[in-house]
């Protein structure tokens, strides 16, 4: 058994030597047909492109990415070619939600949100939106509108069976909208520039966007134009179009600007990890028996009892922020050393 991972995906290394006769770890972007011509599973993030041009030669008969996100897998084509692939839906739901709040608390502290009494609207409610909305609803938001023609269209129920709304309503009475759907370009509801030109020409309430999604959701470049007319007031950017090519205009007009770290705290990792070890055990006929713990948190972190301080104790996104405005050509960097970042006390 050979196995091919990337190597940041942490927490895992040993499990694999026990499940494996060989392991490789190299960067996600730099694994090449040659790295996975004679492995039999391949674990990837965001970085690598699975699809007919890395694995038609290969032996790789089980991809998993150690992601909610799987468009960066050619799924067809894998499915075609009789190549179990598998994703670790919802892993960091709570991480993305913990990003969200905290990026808000820290509007409110700088600029006046009053959150509590804000119109927030969610545009996508799988493991994601729903943990936001949960989230929300903690931190004391009354009303929250949800968006989600897919699950609506199939009969679904709405968190706390809470009605559904149309985008049109959002684009009416929201003051936040916040971005949490996959990036689709095909099918009845493509995600594609969801927020395009014509959206944002839509918007009635100059709202804070929010898009920890995936880049392509927004077009970048409408969203500049609606921050220059005044159609959007503030913009907090984790998911980018062109990463690691970042638009260094949008970067400016950015209140928060963080390199894809939204789902990146310890705990969601742990949860991604745990998830793509059970997949592979699966996939080997064998029990799942490797415990997998995120680190604790740093000696001296301590409560101090105020909701809004202690959240941005355990996380201010406004530090990655500044990182990433002063160096954005540090991108990948930011993403693949960032440091241990905890969810609770």
């Amino acid at each position: 058994m050979k196995i091919v991972a990337d190597e940041k995906i942490p927490y895992i290394q040993s499990a694999l030597h026990q499940l494996a006769d060989v392991v490789v770890t190299k960067s996600g972007s730099n694994i090449t047909p040659e790295d996975v011509h004679n492995a039999d599973v391949l674990i990837v993030r965001t970085r690598t492109r699975c699809d007919r041009f890395l694995l038609q030669d290969s032996n790789v008969r089980l991809v998993v990415t150690a992601t909610i996100g799987f468009d960066h897998l050619d799924v067809k084509w894998l499915e075609q070619n009789g190549i179990q692939w598998a994703n670790c839906p919802g892993c960091n739901a709570t991480s993305v939600a913990q990003y969200v709040c905290n990026s808000l608390y820290a509007l409110q502290q700088e600029r006046s949100l009053n959150l509590p009494s804000a119109t927030v609207g969610i545009v996508g409610v799988g493991h994601v939106g729903t943990a936001v909305y949960r989230a929300l609803r903690k931190a004391g938001v009354r009303r929250i509108l949800l968006n989600d023609p897919p699950l609506e269209t199939a009969g679904a129920t709405a968190p706390d069976e809470q009605p559904w709304s149309t985008m049109s309503t959002l684009q009416t009475e929201a003051d936040i909208i916040t971005f949490h759907t996959p990036l689709t370009r095909t099918g009845v509801y493509p995600t594609w520039h969801l927020a395009d030109a014509t959206f944002f020409e839509g918007l009635q309430r100059q709202p804070i966007i929010i898009n920890a999604a995936r880049g392509g959701v927004v077009d970048e470049q409408a969203l500049i134009t609606a921050l220059l007319r005044g159609r959007v007031r503030d913009t907090i950017i984790d998911t980018w179009e062109h990463e690691p090519h970042l638009s260094l205009d949008l970067l400016a007009k950015t209140f928060i600007a963080t390199p894809h770290i939204a789902g990146y705290s310890a705990d969601g990792k742990a949860n991604a990890s745990r998830m793509t070890l059970e997949q592979i055990c699966r996939f080997m006929g064998r029990p799942m028996t490797f415990p997998v713990e995120p680190p604790p948190l740093a000696k001296g972190i301590r409560e101090t009892g105020n909701t809004v301080t202690d959240a941005l104790i355990l996380y201010d996104p406004r530090l990655d922020s500044q990182l990433l405005k002063g160096s954005p050509d540090a991108f990948e960097s930011f993403r693949n050393n960032y440091p241990v970042r905890r969810e609770t006390f």
